[in-house]
C-alpha cells in the first residue's frame, strides 16, 4: 500500500540522504523540486545538483524554478499531503506552504533557536562548538524560524571538517524525518515554539572569510580551515599568490616564531607557526596547480619557502 504523498524540496548531497530515505520508507514522491543546473570548473561545465542525480535515477518528476515564488502556480495542482525540505536554497511562498493537507516541515542543520541560516555547519564549526545537530520545524515565511518537533544531537569530533559533518548528519537527519513523519501524519506532532531569546544566525560564508587569518590563536584558525573544507577550501597568501589548505591539523607546540612563519616540515605536515603553536598543512594547492601532500609540496617550492612568512 502506498504511503503519503510528499513534495520533496532540496539541493547538496545532504538533501539526497534524505530523499533516498524516503523513498525506500515507501512515501510516494510526487515531485522534486531542487536548485537549477550550474555551470562549475574552470571548464564551465553545466552541472545538476546531487538530488536532480537521484531524481532522475528513480524517474521522479522534477521541478527546478529560478525563483520559485515567481513560478510555482503548477505545483498548487498537484496533489500532496506534506512538502518536506532540506537545504532548498530559496524562500518558498505562502501559498505553496498551505497547499498540502499536512503543511511543510524543514529538516534544517542546527539545534534551533541556534545558528538559523544558510551556512549552520560551517558557523558551528568555525565557533569551536562542541556539538551540533538537526532538527525537524514547521516551515514558516520568516527564515528558519517555525515551530520545533524534534532535534537530536550530535558531537563535533576534533578531526572533523564540515564534508564529515555533513555525510554525519545527512544519516542523523534522514533518521530523524523518518521517525518524525508518522507522527506528522497521524496528528501526534507535538511542535513548540523556538525561545527567541535564544536566537543566533548562521549566514553564507563570504569570500572574504576564505582567507584564514592568521593573526588569530592557532585554535581560532584550525577551526576557520577545517569548517572550510572540503568546498571552498580556505588559503594563504604568499607572495601574492593564493595557497588553498584542503587538509589540515593542529599542534599545540611553543615556539619563538613570528606568525604565519613557515617552519618546513613537522609530524609529516607543512608547518605554519602561529599563537599556540603550528597549523599543519597536509594538503595544499597552489595557485594554478592541482592539490598536492606536504610531502610532495614541501620537496617542490616549499624548500624555499622555510622562514618567509604567508598571510
Amino acid at each position: 500500500m502506498m504511503k503519503e504523498k510528499i513534495l520533496f524540496m532540496g539541493t547538496p548531497p545532504i538533501a539526497r540522504t534524505m530523499l533516498e530515505r524516503l523513498v525506500s520508507e515507501g512515501y510516494e514522491i510526487v515531485g522534486v523540486l531542487t536548485q537549477p543546473d550550474r555551470r562549475v570548473g574552470r571548464k564551465k561545465q553545466l552541472q545538476c545538483s546531487a538530488v536532480k542525480e537521484y531524481a532522475l535515477q528513480q524517474g521522479l518528476p522534477i521541478w527546478q524554478p529560478v525563483r520559485i515564488r515567481d513560478d510555482h502556480e503548477e505545483l498548487l495542482k498537484v496533489e500532496m499531503d506534506l512538502i518536506v525540505t532540506c537545504a532548498y536554497g530559496q524562500f518558498v511562498p505562502q501559498a505553496l506552504l498551505d497547499h498540502p493537507r499536512f503543511g511543510a516541515v524543514n529538516l534544517h542543520a542546527s539545534l534551533l533557536p541556534k545558528l538559523r541560516g544558510a551556512a549552520p555547519i560551517q558557523r558551528a564549526i568555525m565557533r569551536g562548538d562542541k556539538e551540533c545537530g538537526m532538527s525537524v520545524m514547521r516551515m514558516v515565511k520568516k527564515m528558519d524560524a517555525g515551530a520545533v518537533m524534534a532535534q537530536r544531537a550530535l558531537r563535533i569530533e576534533e578531526e572533523d571538517t564540515s564534508g564529515t559533518l555533513f555525510e554525519k548528519l545527512a544519516v542523523l537527519g534522514a533518521d530523524l524525518m523518518a521517525s518524525s513523519l508518522p507522527l506528522i501524519f497521524a496528528g501526534e506532532a507535538d511542535f513548540v515554539e523556538q525561545d527567541e531569546e535564544q536566537v543566533s544566525f548562521a549566514p553564507a560564508i563570504t569570500p572574504q572569510e576564505e582567507r584564514l587569518d592568521l593573526c588569530k590563536a592557532l585554535d581560532a584558525v584550525y577551526d576557520q580551515a577545517r569548517a572550510l573544507i572540503p568546498q571552498p577550501c580556505g588559503y594563504i597568501m604568499h607572495e601574492g599568490k593564493k595557497v588553498k589548505l584542503h587538509a589540515v591539523r593542529r599542534l599545540h607546540k611553543a615556539h619563538d616564531l613570528a606568525e604565519g612563519t613557515c617552519a618546513g616540515m613537522i609530524e609529516h605536515g607543512f608547518a605554519i607557526a602561529l599563537q599556540g603553536g603550528y597549523l599543519l598543512a597536509d594538503v595544499l594547492q597552489p595557485e594554478g596547480k592541482k592539490p598536492m601532500d606536504a610531502a610532495s609540496f614541501y620537496n617542490g617550492s616549499g624548500k624555499q619557502w622555510v622562514g618567509s612568512r604567508v598571510e
